[in-house]
């Protein structure tokens, strides 16, 4: 009996990316126990109250080298093994120390990634959160993700960061920069949702997308993106009991995440 099963995978040239799932069981407190007969058998008084085992899901990402090379976020590896050459890669666009230190404040994701090359396997953290494996087919390709989201990728996929430049976004400090992924090949990313509980908008051009922040997945970078408040004014901005919002204009696609305030 295998403790894990493989749910999903993705594959680029030398590297396959895997997600699988562990069906486990676990006692929790937010279940009534069972009380069974006490050791004075039948009649006797008292009990023992038993906690039943209920199934809880968790996931990891395994990475299949044959050849080729992944990057994956600081902090994620489990074990690997086989014969590897492990680097640390510094992302585009954050140079020095004092790059990394603003790039990690604002996007939630580090300036470096590990770099894993050779041929063999490495196995990520086990966590109750979902992943979603997808795949880039050309070199002008471009993704932006939400803060946090990027987990994994090819290689040969460029990590950058991206910036915000309106200046509602500078002047919330929230969101202001973003992980972006450019190039082809397979990647990876961490999701609060499962697959089948995301929304893929397609904007054709004609009308605009007002997304709550907290909700945004990722978007292709051929969207024109403001990130504001959804009314001008402070005051009337207060009234809305909204955050800031994300409004995309232009011919693209947005991922949103509408569940992921259900636990």
């Amino acid at each position: 009996m295998t403790m894990r099963s493989k749910i999903d995978e993705q594959k680029s040239p030398g590297v396959r990316f895997e997600v699988h799932e562990f069906n486990r069981k676990a006692h929790s407190l937010g279940h009534q126990p069972v009380t069974v007969a006490g050791a004075g058998g039948a009649g006797a008084e008292g009990g023992i109250h038993v906690h039943l085992p209920h199934p809880v899901s968790a996931r990891q990402v395994r990475i299949v080298l044959e050849g080729g090379a992944a990057l994956l976020e600081p902090g994620a590896l489990q074990y690997a093994h086989g014969k590897l050459q492990v680097d640390v890669q510094k992302n585009a666009g954050a140079g020095g120390f004092f790059s990394r230190a603003i790039t990690s404040a604002g996007s939630g994701e580090s300036a470096f990634a590990t770099r894993y090359a050779g041929h063999g396997e490495v196995w990520t953290e086990v966590t109750t959160k979902h992943f979603i494996l997808a795949a880039m087919d050309g070199p002008q390709d471009s993704l932006i993700l939400d803060d946090g989201a990027f987990y994994a990728c090819d290689a040969n996929i460029a990590v950058s960061t991206h910036v915000h430049r309106s200046v509602s976004g500078i002047m919330s400090g929230n969101g202001l920069m973003q992980p972006k992924l450019t190039g082809a090949g397979a990647f990876a990313i961490e999701s609060p949702v499962p697959v089948d509980e995301i929304e893929v908008i397609e904007l054709d051009g004609q009308n605009e997308l007002i997304v709550d922040g907290d909700l945004m997945l990722m978007y292709t970078a051929t969207l024109q993106v403001e990130l504001r408040p959804l009314v001008r004014g402070l005051r009337n901005a207060m009234r809305t009991g909204e955050g800031l919002v994300f409004v995309f204009r232009g011919r693209g696609t947005v991922w949103l995440t509408p569940t992921m305030r259900l636990g």
